[in-house]
């Protein structure tokens, strides 16, 4: 590994000199190229020949390596980007969510309840009624209830998964199948929600209590899996995304780990085999405070196997707590809306967290932690500090995956140790949700510091952007937008929530390409348009750097390449 790293350099220097001589195989021109590298954030021009960039510049200078065959794609002042990197996403789960009802945008209960009622009715002979993206703030006491579903879907069982994956929603035919009474005993570091009268199911469950209800639901399999995943491949592209990083479920175990699905990746393998792959992608094993060791074994099994620029397998991913609207957050002092709550439900004994992460980084892989709440946040980082205590410096880039709110003691933290801020802009979309439940549940104070990424910012930390699709749509453009400006897509509340810690829209692009590629140690393959790095860039139909924010929503992706080849065009362009 270190001889290879020694002689990129020459190899890279010899590979330029003999691109210089040839002619490029595509240019793009007569626009503006925002490169995200500092030696030179903008260009008039790129050429590209095969897979790598040769030429950067003015776009006299590219012309001179214009040859018979090169495709020369003129942009009429549009603008040039990195390719988008998705640093935290939940592939294989969202190509099951495409053909599921979406309930990301409703607010109520009775919008919720229609667009269920008629996607059943559009989908007759499914067995199942299957959906996720239900807001919590969009039940009266924030969580839902079979009756309600019952009065959606009654004829046949219904489930539909919170938003956020942590908690679930199943009709009284779905408890039924799945035998749910009573008398059954929550499982560990899982919630079944009970009348307090009756003590029957609610038909809110939390945690890994909705593993209980996901094992008997029959999922696609075969040919109509393949197809899903070709499907989101294809969303992705469209939307300008050409590397994503799997935060759990594409080896196995749900977005949660706690489930026997098998995972996607042996799909994602077969369309690269296929050369279908359009999509980059770095996926994360799963482990559980118990099994560390056997995840430390699947690990090497499968990084031995994928490890290449298209699909690899790097690291370890532990789920440190919950999440706030369910109460199963880590805290350092009591739920503010209802004490009794205590001080969440962590996943993990603080100890032997930081024993799992010295285990996983001595082992040579990445460790991303889940931590939501200011109690998982702390723990999070003393995990990351124990790795740096026991296994000495090194360039490990340990992560931590969401950051909702956090003591300003630790946000200094990110940058000392050198943890990375794993951010999902559009969690912090000021709706009734974050309003209703999310503040009410996390008091004021804690609520002054949600998702706090220009402090991590001024403080030295790197930042990583993402979506956590199936949680949020993982379109970029609504996370840059609520990125810069703190407001939902309405307009709202007027300046933004706690615009103090909005970001400038040149740092979200960063976040969202060359720190997103450093998160997962490629910055110097791709996540700027920079000489010898990978031909990944898309074209815009929007200059967002000229337009007012509102824009940004409306932008569209005219063009991806990967490997300087287009895995997706916009009709007309």
């Amino acid at each position: 590994m270190r001889r290879i790293a020694a002689a990129f350099p020459f190899l890279l220097g010899a590979f330029l000199a003999a691109a210089a001589d040839a002619p490029a195989d595509r240019i793009l021109t007569g626009g503006r190229i925002w490169t995200a590298d500092d030696a030179r954030p903008w260009a008039e021009a790129v050429a590209i020949r095969a897979d790598r960039i040769v030429y950067v510049g003015d776009a006299a200078g590219a012309k001179a390596l214009r040859g018979p065959k090169t495709e020369v794609v003129e942009l009429a002042g549009r603008l040039v980007t990195p390719g988008f990197n998705d640093s935290h996403i939940h592939i294989g789960e969202g190509a099951l969510s495409l053909e599921q009802v979406d309930l990301i945008e409703e607010q109520s209960l009775a919008a919720v309840q229609e667009k269920i009622k008629d996607f059943a009715a559009k989908n007759p002979k499914s067995a199942w009624v299957l959906g996720r993206g239900w807001l919590y703030g969009s039940f009266p006491g924030g969580l839902p209830t079979k009756e309600q579903l019952d009065a959606a879907v009654g004829d046949r069982p219904a489930y539909m998964t919170c938003y956020d994956g942590h908690s679930g929603w199943a009709n009284s035919k779905a408890l039924a199948v799945a035998g749910i009474t009573k008398d059954t005993k929550d499982p560990e570091n899982g919630i079944i929600v009970r009348d307090p009268k009756t003590g029957e199911a609610t038909g809110a469950l939390k945690e890994s209590a909705n593993a209980l209800l996901s094992k008997v639901i029959p999922q696609p399999q075969g040919e109509a899996r393949y197809a899903l995943v070709l499907q989101a491949l294809a969303l992705l592209n469209s939307q300008g995304l050409t590397s994503v990083q799997d935060a759990g479920g594409l080896l196995g175990g749900g977005i949660l780990g706690r489930d026997d699905s098998p995972g996607d990746i042996e799909l994602f393998d077969r369309a690269k085999r296929e050369g279908k792959l359009s999509v980059r992608i770095t996926a994360s094993a799963v482990m559980e405070q118990g099994n560390v060791e056997q995840t430390l074994a699947a690990a090497r099994k499968a990084h031995e196997r994928w490890n290449d620029a298209q699909l690899r397998v790097t690291a370890v991913k532990g789920f440190v707590d919950g999440v706030i609207e369910a109460h199963t957050a880590a805290m350092l002092s009591p739920y503010s809306d209802d004490p009794s709550f205590g001080l969440g439900l962590p996943n993990w004994d603080p100890e032997a967290l930081k024993a799992a992460v010295v285990v996983v980084d001595k082992a040579g892989f990445q460790v991303y932690l889940h931590a939501i709440g200011d109690r998982g946040v702390r723990m999070a980082l003393d995990a990351h500090e124990a790795a740096l205590a026991q296994n000495g410096p090194k360039d490990r880039r340990g992560r931590i995956e969401h950051i909702e709110t956090i003591q300003a003691v630790d946000i200094p933290r990110f940058q000392s140790l050198g943890v990375i801020a794993s951010m999902q802009p559009l969690h912090a979309n000021p709706d009734q949700n974050n309003f209703n439940v999310w503040s009410r549940n996390a008091g004021p104070d804690r609520a002054s510091r949600a998702w706090v990424w220009h402090r991590i910012e001024a403080s030295g930390g790197r930042l990583a952007f993402g979506s956590d699709w199936p949680v949020v749509t993982s379109d970029v453009f609504r996370g840059l937008y609520c990125a810069t400006t703190r407001k939902t897509r309405e307009g709202t509340p007027p300046g933004g929530w706690l615009p103090e810690l909005k970001v400038s829209l040149a740092d979200a692009l960063k976040h969202y390409t060359i720190d997103g590629a450093y998160a997962s140690f490629e910055e110097k393959e791709k996540g700027s348009i920079s000489l010898g790095k990978r031909a990944d860039l898309i074209v815009l139909s929007e200059d967002l750097f000229k337009v007012p924010p509102e824009a940004i929503l409306k932008t569209k992706v005219l063009l991806t390449l990967m490997d300087g080849r287009p895995v997706y065009r916009s009709a007309g362009f």
